[in-house]
């Protein structure tokens, strides 16, 4: 039988090939270049000035022992009425995955990442989420987070509402791989943690 041999591909070129975005990025600049294009504009050199903030009067450096542009801090898991349940992502990740989230079966909920940007402009930010269920793939979202100036404080990205899943087939335990990435592909930060789904929440 003639043809093509299957081309098989590991679970990093598919992760690779799913996070490509479908458009070119633009090139990459700098807070220097930005703010000295458009000069002769007034209305747009002023907002970009304050579109820009703090990090027009230099480099904006909030840990000047960690090289990295993005600094994830925290995962968030949200739900109106209760108190958010958060994840350190500061420390030894490893731990996470002694934390296990609870979620009430068809509950809607989002997920907060807390994150710092220092030295540079960081272009296309996403949040790529994957979830496992006794090692299957169940569910996969991908969000485009945006791009961000350095700033001296904590700045945050929502997901919008998802639904857990209900049911007596649903309920049990789920293990996620979540990446931050950025159009140029670099990975600011990969982690894995779980949750349960129960009946309820104190199940």
């Amino acid at each position: 039988m003639s043809g093509e041999p299957e081309v098989t591909r590991t679970p990093e070129e598919e992760e690779e090939e799913e996070i490509k975005s479908s458009y070119k990025p633009p090139p990459e600049k700098t807070i220097d270049e930005i703010l000295a294009a458009d000069q002769e504009d007034e209305s747009l050199r002023k907002y970009k000035e304050a579109l820009l903030g703090e990090a027009q009067a230099g480099a904006v450096i909030v840990d000047p022992n960690d090289p990295r542009r993005v600094i994830v801090k925290k995962l968030a898991l949200c739900v109106t009425g209760r108190d958010d349940v958060e994840l350190d992502l500061s420390g030894d990740l490893t731990d996470l995955k002694k934390q296990v989230f609870v979620i009430k079966e068809g509950v809607q909920y989002r997920i907060r990442i807390d994150f710092i940007v220092q030295r540079e402009i960081v272009h296309g930010l996403k949040y790529v989420q994957k979830t496992y269920r006794l090692g299957v793939p169940v569910d996969k979202m991908t969000h485009m987070v945006g791009s961000y100036p350095p700033k001296t404080e904590i700045q945050s990205y929502t997901t919008p509402p998802e639904d857990a899943p209900s049911g007596m087939v649903a309920r049990g335990s789920y293990s996620v791989n979540s990446l931050f990435t950025d159009d140029d592909k670099n990975v600011h930060l990969q982690w894995e943690w779980c949750f349960d789904i129960k009946k309820d929440w104190k199940d």
